[in-house]
């Protein structure tokens, strides 16, 4: 499929149409498409009115399992620039970036960061979901900004100082998140969701994670990893579960069914941000937000401190 896809490609570039729509709203201004939203709005924070950004993929939809379709192509071939994660997070769209940066800035920001400061599990594969780490978040962010710097040398005070004062609202959110969650009692802290996306999320917050599924959701879920999350919640007495915004919530509800049958009455604590984020104009449609969502729908089903 990443063969045909890279073949489109260089079709699509033989081609002088583009998108009418990219035109018209970026004249002027520096396009930049991205994968995931926790990229691009950040980035068109920092970017300000110098940049047009938009992501290819919106709420709900899973990045491990994205294909490109021919309209994206023709989005990526329109535009400046590209920003992906990468570290395997959008495994079916590699061979795409790899033919479409020969000719334009393409940089996948997760590969940036120090390889001693990644996740990796039991088989060695490395965690992609670094935007649960703010810290790790922003040095990928750092290097987006750069790059932008490269491309736009005369707007580089401007990116940088932008940048600057959206970092402090990091480093606000991070202080803030970690007095809310210190709060939860420590027996509780354990994060049970669909799959394993929050494991720098737990590493900077000394919450343990469980995901059912592996770090991709292309894993399957085995009975065996239901009965040993329920083992888990048993042995923790662990009062909520957790579905994701962006993934079928059926093995959440057999976990919390098998608690039932163990007499733990296990609750759905709600719905958490993992690989997408809230609709385009919603406080969950913001990196700053989504986080903060996710921070505080965990510290009321885990403390039992509901607000």
């Amino acid at each position: 499929m990443a063969f045909v896809l890279a073949a489109s490609l260089v079709l699509t570039a033989c081609s002088s149409d583009q998108d009418p729509a990219a035109s018209e709203s970026s004249e002027g201004k520096i396009n930049i498409v991205t994968t995931i939203a926790q990229i691009a709005e950040p980035i068109s924070v920092i970017g300000g009115d110098k940049v047009h950004v938009r992501s290819l993929m919106g709420p709900g939809v899973d990045p491990h399992l994205y294909t490109a379709t021919q309209g994206d192509i023709k989005k990526l071939e329109g535009s400046d620039m590209i920003f992906y994660s990468g570290l395997h997070l959008e495994a079916n769209m590699v061979k795409v970036f790899e033919e479409i940066g020969k000719n334009k800035p393409v940089l996948a920001i997760g590969d940036t960061l120090a390889k001693d400061s990644l996740l990796k599990d039991q088989a060695g594969a490395t965690d992609p979901h670094i935007w649960f780490d703010i810290d790790l978040w922003k040095q990928a962010l750092e290097a987006a900004v750069e790059e932008l710097k490269q491309y736009s040398k005369e707007n580089a005070d401007y990116f940088e100082s932008n940048k600057t004062k959206y970092f402090q609202q990091l480093d606000d959110l991070k202080k803030d998140a970690k007095d809310k969650l210190s709060q939860i009692p420590e027996e509780k802290r354990v994060l049970v969701t669909a799959h394993d996306a929050f494991g720098y999320f737990g590493r900077m917050q000394g919450i343990q994670v469980v995901g059912l599924q592996g770090l991709s959701t292309e894993d399957e879920i085995g009975l065996s990893d239901i009965e040993d999350t329920i083992d888990i919640l048993v042995k923790h007495n662990v009062p909520a579960v957790f579905v994701e915004s962006s993934i079928n919530p059926a093995s959440i509800n057999a976990v919390i069914e098998g608690a039932k049958k163990q007499d733990l009455d296990v609750k759905l604590g709600g719905e958490l941000y993992s690989d997408a984020m809230g609709d385009a104009g919603t406080d969950e449609g913001t990196y700053l937000g989504m986080y903060r969502h996710n921070v505080d729908t965990i510290y009321k089903a885990l403390s039992g401190k509901g607000e």
